[in-house]
């Protein structure tokens, strides 16, 4: 009897240029750790080695990396703005906190919304001409916005954002989770933007509103860093080779061999249902949901904590939010490759920790300056546990839904940047804002408790 023939792992062809994204998206390629760590759930395939990319990135790869982290920047403008405009938001439209937290629900809605199709859409439109739908209708939200419209044109508005944000979030974790040795500096890079543009955001609408010019105008700026997205993306993506998780990949003789990670039945609705039923889909999704929550309500609702129970002056307390943003952004651009090296998984349970103790300082802290500098410290801690925890679902996940699963992960979790303030919001209609500690140190439970229950990475035994 003839020995049963073992198929051959598609090989990673490297042209002239170096390495290309799109190659390694369409050999499902993940990130290797310094422990050589599996992506092995029990049930699943068996596991391959990701391999080395020793090749340094071509500067089309590098055009493209500068391009997702420019979203990633104007993505963390957006989310940072609120945190300073809700005050004004409140007295131009003489509505109390439960109403004007609908814009994060209805960011919350348009991120569901996305959930399910940014795959679809990538598939049909391309990774192209996706991210050119994304940043069109985020230009578009802003341009409803900036008009100053009603208020509840501002809140559809900012649906639309959360769709847009949604789409070329999950594209661009992808595209950074797939760069080989380079997905350790991408996604700190790319994480590192966000918290960027979450600085920017709350200096310059505090500078704008204390200077007398009307909230809405703040969005002009936002609208034409999403205008220039359009453009670099437009123009760094173009040709990016598009290649579904059920194509087949070319063998060493040039003949057609099935891909080891292809999904069963092929299709792509049997891959979002893989993706959905997957235990590291679901807990990732929870993990970020509580996460981006967290990280939204501060920054969303520290500075009216501060004005109401701490007296902070209006003109001056704004300046907390953008505190908390840089020390976001320190946090990714230092923490992330220390706790590479140390290992993602314990990290991201050590800054969990540590998150916990610098929010009870927050609330107990009874003068400005201290909570001021606890919040940045909180910052810190909070900045690299995204990058992290995204590295390690892309090494848990099967690669087969690696798609799939982290477009729900981030379209979903991200939800929760919405969900949160809003029901803070809701809550602080009764009770006053104090409730934001309560929330956030709810949902760090959630963040461990999540956690600790993901799969367990196994090591090498060669």
């Amino acid at each position: 009897m003839a020995s049963p023939q073992i198929p051959r792992p598609p090989v990673l062809r490297q042209g002239s240029e170096g390495v290309t994204p799109s190659n390694l998206e369409m050999n499902n390629t993940i990130p290797s750790s310094p422990e050589d760590i599996l992506t092995h759930n029990p049930g699943d395939h068996p596991p391959t080695i990701a391999p080395s990319l020793t090749p340094p990135l071509s500067w089309k790869t590098k055009c493209q990396l500068f391009s997702a982290c420019l979203m990633n920047l104007g993505n963390g403008m957006n989310d940072s703005a609120p945190g300073a405009l809700l005050p004004s938001l409140e007295q131009d439209y003489h509505i109390n906190y439960a109403t004007v937290s609908l814009i994060f629900i209805a960011n919350a809605v348009g991120f569901i919304l996305a959930a399910p199709l940014t795959h679809t859409l990538s598939t049909k439109l391309g990774r192209r001409n996706s991210y050119i739908l994304s940043l069109g209708l985020i230009a578009l939200s802003y341009v409803v916005i900036a008009c100053h419209p009603p208020f509840p044109a501002v809140v559809v508005a900012f649906c639309g954002l959360g769709f847009g944000m949604a789409m070329n979030l999950a594209l661009n974790s992808v595209f950074c989770a797939n760069l080989g040795n380079a997905t350790t500096t991408a996604l700190g890079c790319f994480a590192g933007a966000y918290g960027v543009g979450g600085v920017v955001a709350p200096l310059f609408a505090t500078a704008m509103v204390t200077a007398g010019v009307r909230w809405s105008y703040f969005y002009v700026i936002t609208l034409g860093l999403a205008v220039v997205n359009g453009g670099v993306a437009g123009w760094a993506f173009d040709n990016f080779e598009e290649t579904s998780l059920s194509t087949s990949i070319l063998g060493e003789g040039g003949q057609e061999e099935e891909a080891v990670n292809e999904a069963p039945g092929g299709g792509r609705m049997e891959v979002l249902k893989l993706a959905v039923k997957n235990r590291t889909t679901l807990l990732g999704a929870l993990f970020i949901f509580a996460y981006v929550g967290a990280e939204v309500s501060v920054s969303g609702w520290v500075v009216s904590f501060l004005i109401n129970y701490r007296g902070g002056d209006p003109s001056r307390v704004g300046y907390v939010s953008a505190g908390f943003w840089a020390g976001i952004t320190l946090g990714r651009f230092l923490l992330v490759y220390p706790a590479h090296r140390v290992g993602e998984k314990i990290s991201v349970g050590l800054m969990v920790v540590g998150a916990i103790g610098f929010q009870l300082l927050t609330w107990l802290i009874p003068n400005i300056v201290g909570e001021a500098v606890a919040v940045a410290v909180l910052g810190v801690l909070l900045g690299a546990v995204f990058p992290c925890a995204t590295a390690v679902f892309t090494r848990l996940l099967p690669r087969n839904i690696q798609i799939s699963s982290l477009s729900f992960v981030t379209a979903l979790g991200s939800s929760g940047g919405a969900v949160f303030p809003f029901l803070t919001g809701l809550v602080a209609q009764d009770v006053g804002t104090m409730v934001l500690h309560p929330v956030c140190l709810g949902l760090y439970a959630v963040m461990t408790a999540s956690w600790c229950f993901l799969p367990k990475m196994v090591k090498r035994s060669d």
